[in-house]
């Protein structure tokens, strides 16, 4: 499909109607004498009318408000800019990790990497609320396509995308309060509280269930959910299964997995998945968080992952952009994963003129190696539209990352791969990456330590390294330190409670039905 037709339609639909379509129930069934007021009745009118409410669905993972630029921002206790579901997500998943370091000290922000963040962190707060709101809009539409057949696709995508924010509930907070369409909007009620086990099992169902009514790989509309997307949630989720459930399902991952490893296949330059243009890598890129920078205008999404990655001597032209704004770097036990930074690995985008690898003054962006993965400049050297925002796309899945799911699962046990593949699979990723076969490795070379490094050598900044360390075990104790973690430069063992995020202790006083883990 066009890509700029698509990004325009989520702008369309960004509008506080949201809500106020849900609210005809059978005992408030009259009819406005206002007929410029708005109601489900004289808007929902057609096919292209429930499109646009579907857009919100899919915009609510970029945007932050409700108008241009984070305006009419959608949580009120956080700036627009700084609670858009991707920056976020990010924050989140790379933060707390080895992968990245920030140079502001906006807030509460420094407890993210300090490993040190309590029930009442703005950001954390920020992200939770974010979870539910995106789950908010989707249930609107299941809603109001209940017993509309014609709209079953927009139904279907909806519910894909809910069970993308309950994943990202069951993983990043292991509880949270669960609401679907069943349950009445405006109606004064405690949400109950679901737990890990009860979110993975939801999760599973609602995705099973809708599987093959879903589009095949490929055949929707570009940055719309299809078959992919459902088998991608499903395989992250069962590999993460005995942290979340206690259960191995280590069979289910390479099931999924081979699914997507038959439907897709590796983009021949690694680089282009990461450019302006990269919305031409559907051959590779499975689901992608859209951003555009004409249409999708916002100071979180890709506008932040691009500026926020560029300061010092780094020349902003080269990232396609108007300045940096000198936040983002990594440390030096990530760049300790690459064997050479000059660049004989080329996943390796790393930025070391005018830099320090170790970090004295975490306030200092020339303190820590620079990234530069992520640009607004296309395959072919242009620039993206606006230098402002991006054109670039957020690739939240793709193929690279079910070969190393699959090499993984085979190794704790999982049937339906083997060992053989696994290498092979492996080997795919670092041809791509050296240029010929002189890093491939063999089967004695296979093992979980490798496949972690790995994973953080293909994956970095792409939203994976938090869910990882705590696979392996290495995310909070002492059996993995990097610098600054726990707060110390060198750093230390932290407690095993920020394996997860608590529950905000704003809507802990407000609803008795949620509690926290033990420790918050």
């Amino acid at each position: 499909m066009n890509k700029k037709y698509y990004k325009t339609n989520y702008i369309l639909i960004a509008f506080a109607l949201i809500f106020a379509l849900v609210s005809c129930t059978d005992d408030l069934d009259t009819t406005p004498l206002d007929e410029d007021i708005k109601t489900g009745d004289n808007v929902l009118t057609d096919a292209e009318s429930y499109k646009q409410l579907l857009a919100k669905c899919y915009a609510g993972l970029i945007l932050g408000g409700q108008t241009a630029v984070d305006s009419d921002q959608d949580i009120s206790s956080i700036n627009g800019g700084f609670s858009s579901y991707l920056r976020l997500l990010w924050n989140h998943q790379e933060l707390p990790t080895d992968e990245a370091i920030c140079a502001w000290n906006d807030g509460n922000l420094r407890d993210l990497h300090d490993q040190d963040w309590n029930s009442s962190n703005e950001f954390v707060t920020a992200m939770y609320y974010r979870i539910n709101l995106q789950i908010a809009y989707c249930n609107n539409l299941i809603k109001l396509t209940t017993d509309k057949p014609e709209y079953s696709d927009f139904r279907n995508e909806a519910r894909v995308l809910r069970a993308l924010s309950y994943y990202h509930m069951l993983d990043m907070f292991g509880r949270g309060p669960f609401v679907t369409e069943e349950d009445e909007v405006g109606s004064f009620f405690f949400p109950e509280m679901a737990t890990q086990k009860q979110l993975f099992d939801y999760v599973e169902t609602e995705l099973t269930t809708i599987e093959n009514d879903l589009m095949d790989p490929g055949t929707n509309e570009y940055g719309r959910a299809d078959k992919g997307l459902a088998w991608a949630i499903l395989a992250k989720m069962y590999l993460n299964a005995e942290v979340y459930i206690n259960t191995p399902k280590y069979t289910e991952a390479i099931t999924y997995s081979n699914k997507i490893i038959d439907s897709y296949s590796l983009e021949a330059d690694y680089e282009n998945l990461f450019l302006a243009d990269n919305h031409l890598r559907t051959n590779e890129i499975i689901f992608p968080i859209t951003s555009d920078g004409n249409s999708t205008q916002t100071w979180g999404g890709m506008t932040f992952i691009i500026h926020s990655t560029v300061g010092g001597d780094m020349p902003a032209s080269e990232s396609g952009i108007d300045g940096g704004w000198g936040g983002n770097r990594t440390t030096s036990s990530f760049v300790s994963l690459f064997p050479d930074v000059d660049g004989t690995d080329k996943r390796g985008l790393i930025w070391t003129e005018g830099q320090n690898l170790e970090i004295a003054d975490i306030f200092n962006f020339r303190d820590g190696y620079a990234l530069r993965k992520f640009k607004n400049v296309t395959s072919t050297g242009a620039v993206g539209s606006n230098l402002s925002f991006p054109d670039t796309d957020f690739p939240l899945y793709r193929l690279a990352d079910f070969y190393l799911v699959y090499a993984e699962a085979v190794l704790l046990g999982g049937t339906g791969g083997t060992k053989t593949a696994a290498v092979d699979y492996i080997n795919e990723l670092r041809v791509r990456a050296y240029g010929n076969t002189s890093a491939n490795i063999t089967e004695a070379d296979l093992t979980l330590d490798f496949i972690l490094d790995e994973r953080a050598r293909e994956l970095y900044w792409e939203c994976h390294r938090r869910t990882d360390l705590i696979r392996f075990g290495k995310l909070t104790g002492g059996t993995y330190n990097w610098p600054w973690k726990g707060a110390v430069a060198e750093g230390k063992s932290t407690d095993a409670k920020y394996n997860v995020f608590p529950i905000p202790s704003s809507d802990i006083n407000a609803n008795p039905n949620l509690s926290n883990i033990s420790g918050y």
